[in-house]
């Protein structure tokens, strides 16, 4: 394996790196994200009849009474289920589960990576210095400079 062909492999590698940080950053922020949410939902607690101001996105909110502290979660295609504070924080940590599985699979994945990189330095350095004539260096690549193999030292 050349100089410019192993370049070109850890190129890859770094990009599968890279890829699969993004993935577990955009993992961790969801999660951050859900477990505020969970705190959101002990505040109201009891709250009926107050007035909150409740965010519409993107830092802009409106005040608005709460009418009922009974969670509308989606279930999909638009359909909602009334559900009571301690059963919507269930959702919540089922999905945090979710989240460290797939935390926990990414992070396999980047030590797989890491072990497919040793393989090519290790098999990189092993055809760079294939030398058998050569009794310090045993094809380790750490003979000495006078061992006549014509490998570069």
């Amino acid at each position: 394996m050349d100089k410019e062909e192993l370049n070109k492999i850890f190129g890859v590698f770094e990009k599968q790196i890279i890829q699969v940080q993004q993935e577990i950053q955009a993992i961790e922020q969801g999660s951050i994200d859900i477990n505020q949410l969970k705190l959101g939902l002990d505040e109201l607690a009891g709250k009926e009849g107050n007035e909150i101001l409740a965010s519409v996105g993107r830092g802009i909110f409106l005040k608005a009474k709460i009418i009922s502290d009974k969670p509308l979660v989606d279930i999909g295609n638009g359909n909602f289920v009334e559900k009571t504070i301690s059963e919507t924080k269930e959702l919540i940590d089922d999905q945090l589960e979710k989240l460290e599985i797939m935390k926990d699979n990414l992070e396999k994945e980047l030590d797989k990576i890491s072990e497919e990189i040793t393989k090519a330095m290790e098999q990189s350095d092993r055809q760079s210095h294939d030398c058998d004539s050569c009794e310090n260096c045993e094809g380790d690549g750490n003979c000495e400079d006078e061992c006549g193999c014509g490998h570069e030292h």
